[in-house]
């Protein structure tokens, strides 16, 4: 239990978003003692995924903002003299403005239960890889093998895993949309390698299948609603350190299949690759070259500084004018391609995201980006799992109340929790969130815009139904951003069948609502089933079922100096930012990392069972043929078991 933990850490992280679960198991592979903990009671603070019931009990959560009293109302009894106190935060104030609406039939929804749903029992001070493979299993536990290239590195039964599932773990796969699965090794650039081969649909004009609002809550746990949404580019820095750390044997992914774009009021599936290029019938044969003469000089633009430099000081959209570009070329460059701004992406900075683009295509499918399956909540779970297999200690629905700071040398020495208990360690490491308002005075934070939409039918109907699309939305007005669309199908295991999950993304200059509502206005009918469509133009759109937007906060790029009275001791990790890959996330943990341990390879990959050195103790006698002792070999202790002990690297020599 919770209130029976060790007293002493090597490393206590507060939260267990994104780059605060990368930094627990860097730190837990290395050999350190790392107590993982979040008040809240499921994993991925603001990175997390939801089950529709799930993300229901959020919204109300966040409509609400009821403070919550502290359990142990005189824990300042318990600091000494020569200590001083930075209180965190008991609530989560990174939400705001939330509105949920839905305009599909509610008759008698009310008394709809949601199939399959089970009790949910809280799990404190669960050790090992026990406590996260029960904590992560509640909502979605992560599948089998994932990446293509990435080798199982662990035993079959590592992290609690059953024998059966483990078996699909040993080879790295990726999965497509028909259900096939692709192996290949690591760095094998085909576009083939996990391209989509699904079903037709039936007919591609055929009405879309009317879905009730008792129909979503009955298959809630059909859907993962992500808090934020991202796709892993290819060649990112995310996908690198899966692989390399193998945590990618957790998780399983899929190929964003199009990138889409809206120019004058029409969606366009826009060409990536060479062969996609020469065969779109948007294209004139002009155009085609025009096109791939500038990816060409894209891909290696820092040996030609002549052609760009004299407009390094003008904006992207501004040097395309200069290269003999059609308007339509134009706008699919800056908006599909680079996805950047038209008013403050500089010439360099468009440059760059145009290579980076490029170089991403081919690695994995057709387009640079994939997606986890089950939502993006499931990566901060796969390396929780990877910081319990090394022995962390996690406990979910445990809150601190301060940070314990000695008045003499300015460091943090410790946590109290809600319990009153006092807990040491080296370094602490806090997710933003749950930082008090006093540490955070002079703190200037921006604001994402989100809105979540399930919808009936697809953005841009093909012969194919099961589609995974980006689109770069233009600015409505001048001043506004360009926003952001990922457009989820049923195979992603994040929505039910014939529905899509639609997720907007945009920086904030107004509510979530204000900001998005107009782009969802344009590409999707907003009318209930009581209300009469007289415009045949909005049957041709999709209909939204269901949609929630809110605000929320982008701590990213803080300076640690603005931060008030901050040990040095303590690191502050950002919850999301608005850009689409999680290059962000991955640079803070391994900086944080080394910060704490310079002399320490960030997420080394593990070892080969092969390779691992056992003591004596561990190994049956071998002097004789029989032992007076009833005890003639050990049992495998279960943290050895899921780190590679003696059983399981027999099992695995067996099998080879």
């Amino acid at each position: 239990m919770a209130d029976n933990l060790p007293s002493e850490f090597d490393v206590v992280v507060i939260g267990t978003g994104l780059p605060e679960s990368i930094i627990a198991a860097a730190c837990s592979r290395s050999g350190q003692r790392v107590l993982h903990v979040d008040s809240r009671n499921y994993y991925g603070g603001n990175w997390a995924s939801f089950s529709f019931s799930g993300l229901l009990s959020w919204i109300k959560e966040n409509q609400q903002k009821t403070d919550v009293n502290d359990e142990c109302e005189d824990w300042r009894k318990l600091i000494l003299e020569n200590e001083e106190v930075i209180s965190l935060n008991k609530t989560d104030k990174t939400i705001q403005h939330v509105e949920d609406f839905c305009f599909s039939n509610q008759d008698s929804a009310e008394d709809i239960e949601e199939a399959g749903a089970l009790s949910k029992l809280p799990v404190f001070g669960a050790s090992g890889a026990e406590g996260a493979a029960q904590e992560s299993e509640k909502e979605s536990a992560p599948v089998g093998s994932a990446l293509p290239g990435a080798e199982s590195w662990e035993p079959e039964k590592a992290a609690g895993s059953d024998p059966a599932s483990a078996t699909e773990r040993n080879d790295a796969e990726i999965t497509s949309e028909g259900g096939s699965s692709h192996s290949a090794p690591l760095g094998e650039s085909t576009l083939e390698l996990g391209k989509t081969e699904a079903a037709p649909s039936e007919i591609s004009t055929q009405e879309p299948k009317k879905i009730t609002y008792s129909q979503i809550v009955r298959e809630g746990r059909r859907f993962n609603i992500d808090l934020v949404s991202k796709l892993l580019y290819s060649r990112g820095l995310l996908i690198d350190l899966l692989i390399k750390s193998n945590v990618s044997r957790y998780a399983e992914f899929k190929n964003a299949t199009r990138i889409l774009a809206f120019r004058e009021g029409k969606i366009e599936q826009v060409p990536c690759s060479r062969a996609d290029v020469f065969n779109s019938r948007q294209l004139t044969m002009v155009e085609k070259r025009l096109l791939m003469k500038f990816l060409t000089f894209c891909l290696e633009y820092e040996q030609h500084p002549d052609e760009y430099q004299d407009y390094e000081s003008s904006t992207f959209a501004q040097f395309l004018r200069t290269r003999k570009l059609t308007p339509s070329l134009q706008h699919f460059i800056l908006h599909s391609i680079a996805m950047v701004s038209e008013t403050d992406c500089s010439t360099i900075e468009g440059l760059q995201a145009t290579k980076k683009f490029l170089q991403c295509l081919g690695r994995y499918g057709n387009t640079p980006f994939l997606f986890p399956l089950y939502g993006q909540g499931e990566i901060p779970q796969c390396f929780c799992r990877m910081c319990a297999v090394f022995g962390g200690i996690y406990c979910l629905r445990h809150s601190v109340q301060c940070l314990v700071v000695d008045k003499e040398s300015g460091r943090c020495k410790a946590i109290l929790d809600h319990f009153g208990q006092r807990i040491s360690a080296s370094y602490f490491v806090v997710e933003d969130s749950y930082l008090s308002g006093s540490t955070c005075k002079n703190v200037c934070y921006r604001q994402i815009s989100r809105a979540v939409l399930i919808t009936d039918q697809t953005i841009l109907k093909t012969d194919s139904e099961q589609q995974v699309s980006i689109l770069m939305v233009p600015p409505v007005a001048l001043g506004q951003p360009a926003v952001c669309m990922i457009e989820l199908c049923s195979s992603t295991m994040t929505c039910m069948k014939d529905t899509y999950l639609v997720h907007l993304t945009c920086p904030s200059t107004e509510t979530a609502r204000e900001d998005l509502e107009p782009v969802v206005q344009k590409l999707f009918s907003l009318n209930t089933e009581t209300e009469k469509e007289t415009e045949n133009e909005e049957l041709e759109k999709p209909r939204v079922l269901w949609a929630v937007y809110f605000n929320m906060r982008d701590s990213s790029g803080i300076d640690r100096n603005s931060y008030d009275s901050l040990p040095s001791n303590v690191y502050v990790c950002s919850g999301p930012d608005a850009a689409l890959g999680n290059d962000c996330a991955v640079k803070q943990a391994e900086t944080i990392f080394q910060e704490m341990f310079p002399t320490e390879e960030f997420c080394p990959p593990p070892p080969n069972p092969e390779d691992i050195i056992y003591d004596e103790d561990e190994l049956a006698p071998e002097d004789s043929g029989f032992s007076n002792s009833p005890e003639t070999k050990p049992e495998p202790s279960p943290e050895e078991s899921c780190g590679g002990g003696s059983t399981a690297v027999e099992q695995e020599r067996n099998e080879g």
